[in-house]
């Protein structure tokens, strides 16, 4: 029992080893030293700029650092609770094993952690998210496909320890949601959800057809990493078209009775933002326009790698023939991923939020084909 457990436990620290090398660990660990120590210097804060930028840099590297180093903490107590169990009789090596076994089960958990954000190399992927979901060819059944697609994105969001912030929300005619932009902010949110950027096509029963017969709706989602503010993206004003509006939905009298919903389209690409998530218009017009030099600046991102494509724009209409993912519901159950060909049977369990295997299968083949 004890030799099996030195053999699993030998084999943890090679991968853990090795995983050293190929995450940086060590240049990582040296960088984050250099930032602690700026930190601590007296006159740190006299730049806030420089102190804001060390501080994100920081939680960065500590978000990569800290499962590796609680794989070497569990490691590490492992080998001694073995050490010390050859020393005991039978019943507490087998009580020293059973909780060997334990930290063995912790360690692979944040090994999995590990290897999802060695997926993450973008220089983008560790920014927080703006998601825009929009229904297309489907009626209120589309809409109400965007609700859905919604709640499973929120609830993936919660699932994560992430946060949600909804800045624009427009309702449908009957049901459901026609549109609807939303942050999603948390470490690497954007490198996890920007491979969920395309079309979502629905096939199911509708509950809104009394005849009980089978429709397929489609829903687009675009997702745009939040940019810091070192850089820089200069947006004419002779570019813009801002509009004001009253906001809509639940938010009481005031919501109701002035206009402070701000919606900005930049002419020169046709991108349209708009924000009434706060009260005042100003603070909605710095929203949008953050929001609109992020999706400007991945717009021209795109341009230069001639990958436009990924834009569902640029694949047509929201409608059959340029989904990137289905969920069957009716004859049969089943998602399937079109570009990874990834499938899970479960679709309740997805529209819940478990899409972390379409997610990692996207991840894997991204970093396939780079590689």
């Amino acid at each position: 029992m004890l030799e099996e457990l030195k053999e699993k436990i030998a084999a943890v620290r090679d991968r853990l080893n090795e995983m050293s090398g190929y995450l940086g660990i060590v240049e990582k660990r040296a960088a984050l030293e250099k930032l602690e120590t700026e930190a601590a210097a007296p006159d740190f804060w006299n730049d806030q700029t420089a102190a804001n930028a060390n501080i994100a840099a920081t939680k960065i590297l500590k978000t990569g650092i800290d499962p590796f180093e609680n794989v070497e903490s569990l490691l590490e107590d492992a080998e001694m609770m073995l050490e010390l169990a050859e020393a005991e009789d039978e019943a507490g090596q087998e009580q020293a094993a059973k909780e060997i076994e334990q930290m063995l089960a912790g360690c692979e958990k944040s090994f999995q952690t590990l290897e999802m954000q060695s997926l993450l190399g973008g220089p983008l992927d560790s920014k927080n998210a703006y998601l825009t979901l929009h229904a297309g060819a489907g009626g209120t059944e589309s809409c109400d496909w965007a609700d859905i697609l919604y709640r499973m994105y929120t609830r993936y969001a919660e699932r994560h320890g992430f946060k949600v912030d909804v800045m624009d929300y427009q309702a449908g005619e009957e049901a459901g949601i026609k549109s609807v932009s939303f942050q999603i902010s948390g470490d690497y949110a954007y490198g996890y959800l920007k491979g969920e950027r395309g079309v979502h096509r629905l096939v199911r029963i509708s509950p809104f057809d009394s005849a009980s017969r089978r429709h397929t709706s489609f829903v687009a989602l675009d997702v745009t990493a939040e940019l810091d503010d070192d850089i820089d993206v200069e947006i004419p004003e002779s570019d813009l078209r801002i509009d004001t509006y009253r906001a809509q939905g639940a938010g009481g009298q005031h919501v109701n009775t002035t206009d402070s919903a701000v919606r900005i389209v930049h002419l020169p690409t046709g991108i349209v933002v708009q924000c009434q998530a706060e009260r005042s218009q100003h603070k909605n017009r710095a929203k949008a326009l953050k929001v609109l030099k992020a999706k400007v600046y991945e717009h021209e991102l795109d341009k230069q790698r001639k990958a436009a494509e990924k834009f569902y724009g640029d694949k047509g209409e929201i409608a059959w023939g340029s989904q990137i993912r289905s969920y069957v519901m009716q004859p049969y159950t089943m998602v399937n991923d079109h570009r990874t060909e990834e499938k899970v049977g479960n679709v309740q369990a997805v529209i819940d939020g478990k899409i972390d295997p379409f997610i990692e299968a996207y991840l894997k083949m991204k970093q396939r084909e780079e590689a």
